[in-house]
């Protein structure tokens, strides 16, 4: 097997009409999260936890029927309410750890809505190479986010890169 590290590190700013408060609600629950964090619609759930608290996990898996299962496994390292959110997550395609990410999400007031911010770290393992993925991920994520809280049904198709 190849040991390797390749690093990126991206930031993306949305502009959401809703207050911190609600925008940071949708991050705290389980049944919240759910409705925007995942996978395309046709994957198969496996797996779903979420320990919302300092010290707390966070676990999501699945993927296509037939195909690979995808793991995210996190641990919350800051919480503070209505502000930011920092954790870091491993990645696995199958067996395979793929990467280990620092993720921060900051919810900043703008008038009466919120300009969200999400700074990700990412260390890529043994070979893997992201080529820009995980931020266009990333970017389907935070938009099925702003349309949950736009009482809108979230796109539930990914479109690859």
């Amino acid at each position: 097997m190849q040991q390797t590290t390749n690093f990126t590190t991206f930031t993306i700013d949305r502009s959401l009409a809703h207050p911190p408060a609600r925008v940071f609600a949708a991050f705290s629950s389980l049944e919240a999260k759910s409705k925007w964090f995942g996978g395309p619609a046709e994957w198969k759930l496996a797996e779903r936890s979420l320990d919302f608290r300092v010290g707390g996990r966070e676990v999501s898996s699945g993927g296509p029927s037939g195909g690979q299962m995808h793991r995210f496994d996190a641990l919350y390292y800051d919480i503070v309410p209505d502000r930011r959110i920092i954790y870091s997550y491993e990645l696995h395609l199958g067996d395979v750890k793929i990467s280990v990410s620092l993720a921060t999400f900051e919810f900043e007031p703008d008038g009466g809505g919120t300009l969200l911010r999400f700074t990700e770290q990412a260390a890529f393992l043994d070979g893997f190479e992201d080529a820009g993925g995980r931020e266009h991920g990333s970017r389907w994520l935070i938009g099925k986010l702003a349309d949950v809280l736009d009482g809108v049904a979230p796109s539930a198709t990914f479109e690859p890169q």
